[in-house]
């Protein structure tokens, strides 16, 4: 069950979006908190799994992942589960979705050009269990996960 946040959680949790290598003292001056009472919460915040880990995020594109896709993946009834542990282990799967629909799963994937995007695509189509798969060739990100903030 979702847990409420308040105002003050909600105004930390973006500040950690914006630079989450900014201390606790620095988000306390932007918010008017006491240091104490950020750290309290982000403690709490992460042991209710509220936030997961802290990280970088990266500009794909930049790293020379020029080949970004959507995939829709149709899978055999009953092997859904077995199927995406198989897709996850890929190296240019960065994330995969059970979905409703037409499909039974998307894996966004990165690829370093064309001819590796192929070679990724025919291992998914290998797979057992894999019945048919759609492809949305990504052209412009326009906003990235990792900028989401819940309000």
């Amino acid at each position: 069950m979702a847990r409420e946040m308040d105002k003050t959680d909600t105004d930390i949790l973006a500040e950690l979006r914006r630079d989450c290598r900014q201390s606790y003292r620095e988000i306390a001056h932007r918010l008017k908190l006491h240091p104490a009472t950020v750290i309290k919460r982000v403690e709490r915040m992460q042991r209710e799994k509220l936030i997961l880990g802290f990280g970088a995020n990266l500009d794909l594109l930049a790293l020379g992942f020029e080949f970004m896709a959507l995939i829709d993946i149709r899978i055999s009834k009953g092997h859904l589960l077995e199927v995406e542990q198989k897709l996850r282990s890929l190296p240019q799967v960065a994330a995969i979705y059970d979905v409703t629909g037409d499909y039974d799963a998307v894996a966004l994937v990165a690829c370093k050009n064309r001819a590796d995007f192929s070679r990724m695509i025919k291992k998914i189509l290998h797979e057992p269990y894999v019945e048919r798969t759609n492809t949305h060739v990504i052209l412009n990100v326009m906003k990235d996960s990792w900028e989401f903030v819940p309000f």
